[in-house]
């Protein structure tokens, strides 16, 4: 949060200052500083940098203008000008003069997150919503520079990656930063009461847990001519599995940590399948996974997922208890908790009385005041670990294996090694064959794509 703008780059002074300043020392006079920014600035506005422009990215700045107290969108960067210019569009129509983002504050290319990032800090915020595989080495940045950070799900697409959010999110505590993931399900209140109505044991104990996300097939955009392979697999990006994680991690996140949270526990273990049955588009994508996950006490979850033509289609989660059940979770707008085992209104004990809410708002509000107020505000280490549930299942699946969190956790396996220097026309990590067609993971194989 800048109470002047003189340049469209930090000052030397900042930078030599973040670059030589170290210990105890620096440490205390770095976050007092980003504090009284936060909140004892000359007009209290706090700077925002947008990293990332695509729907989800647009909807979050529109969120984070919409928060208590003076804000300005000050910088965006994208990997595509299209992408940034649409972003920005919309963005001015919505929020009028709380976006202040002319041409040289539009940063294009895969170093731009770093020029957005440098403008606003220390003391702004960051909205970080690039595909997962960028989010470490981004986090790690906004966290060097001083910044506030909302990270869109998902978090990383390996142990590696999610090993270094969380060594960033580590940092960030340490310097008073407030971090804040997009698991957005976490701050909806309908849902907040029901998994409440769970832990004081309206069901029983909970013994199995169902997470679903079934519909129609993800879409997928023939490369253009005269564009980079690199370009096409990030416009693509829930097709490649080094950009996304797969379809498990970054689709299904949501419902496994509904799932996670509901049953107070994270999965020791995870055994599962999946593949390519009908789908036709030259990708990495499996079409439908099934993986069984095991709790520590014992108990099971079970996550389905499945985007293909004319099949069943179901979005949320089944919790069962001993004594009863619920149904709720993302895509539930109105969660319910029935005796027994059968959803039916009839054996129905309980449901949401209170008004309607906006979760998506709700995780902006609850980073803003933080901030504003200089409250503890860090979501760094259940964000990764739902993302690590993630992608425990999906090795599980694509390997064929049983797979332990602890083993798992562990891997050294990088999906985009060297990923911190691509550039749009870098060699990505996966290239098609002779025919057009990528590498597939099959289970049984050793190599865990």
């Amino acid at each position: 949060m800048n109470a002047s703008r003189t340049s469209e780059n930090p000052s030397t002074s900042r930078r030599d200052f973040l670059k030589h300043s170290s210990g105890a020392l620096a440490s205390a006079v770095l976050a007092g500083t980003i504090a009284a920014r936060a909140h004892a600035g000359e007009n209290n506005t706090i700077e925002i940098a947008l990293v990332g422009c695509g729907g989800r990215g647009t909807g979050a700045a529109a969120q984070a203008l919409s928060t208590a107290g003076p804000t300005k969108l000050v910088a965006m960067a994208d990997a595509f000008d299209s992408r940034l210019q649409t972003s920005l569009k919309s963005l001015s129509q919505q929020k009028g003069k709380q976006v202040d983002v002319p041409k040289g504050r539009q940063f294009v290319g895969l170093d731009g997150y770093q020029k957005a990032i440098d403008l606003v800090a220390p003391g702004g915020v960051v909205l970080l919503a690039t595909p997962p595989a960028f989010r470490p080495l981004h986090v790690e940045y906004a966290v060097s520079k001083g910044c506030h950070i909302f990270m869109e799900k998902s978090f990383g697409v390996d142990a590696p990656g999610i090993r270094r959010v969380l060594k960033a999110g580590k940092e960030a505590e340490r310097k008073n930063l407030k971090i804040a993931g997009g698991l957005m399900s976490r701050h909806y209140k309908p849902l907040e009461e029901a998994v409440e109505q769970l832990h004081e044991g309206l069901i029983g104990d909970i013994i199995t847990c169902w997470a679903y996300r079934e519909h129609a097939p993800v879409g997928f955009a023939p490369k253009s001519p005269g564009m980079s392979e690199m370009a096409h697999q990030i416009r693509n990006y829930s097709n490649f599995t080094w950009v996304n994680g797969s379809f498990i991690l970054d689709w299904l996140i949501h419902n496994i940590d509904v799932c996670c949270w509901c049953k107070d526990a994270w999965p020791v273990s995870a055994q599962g399948q999946g593949g390519r049955q009908g789908r036709e588009h030259p990708d990495q994508l499996f079409d439908h996974y099934a993986v069984e996950y095991h709790f520590p006490d014992g108990t099971r979850l079970f996550a389905q997922g499945r985007h293909m033509e004319n099949c069943w289609g179901f979005f949320g989660d089944h919790i069962h208890g001993t004594t009863g059940c619920a149904e709720l979770g993302e895509g539930i707008t109105n969660p319910r908790i029935f005796k027994g085992h059968n959803v039916d209104n009839a054996n129905l004990i309980w449901r949401y009385q209170g008004p309607r809410c906006d979760a998506y708002q709700t995780e902006h509000d609850l980073l803003f005041d933080a901030i504003r107020n200089n409250k503890p505000y860090n979501e760094t280490d259940r964000s990764c670990k739902a993302a690590m549930a993630g992608i425990l299942g999906r090795m599980a699946a694509e390997s064929g294996q049983m797979i332990k969190w602890g083993d798992a956790m562990a891997s050294n396996l990088e999906l985009a090694p060297g990923l911190d220097n691509f550039t749009m026309d870098s060699d990505p990590p996966v290239k098609p064959d002779i025919n057009g067609n990528y590498p597939v993971a099959m289970p049984g194989k050793p190599i865990v794509l």
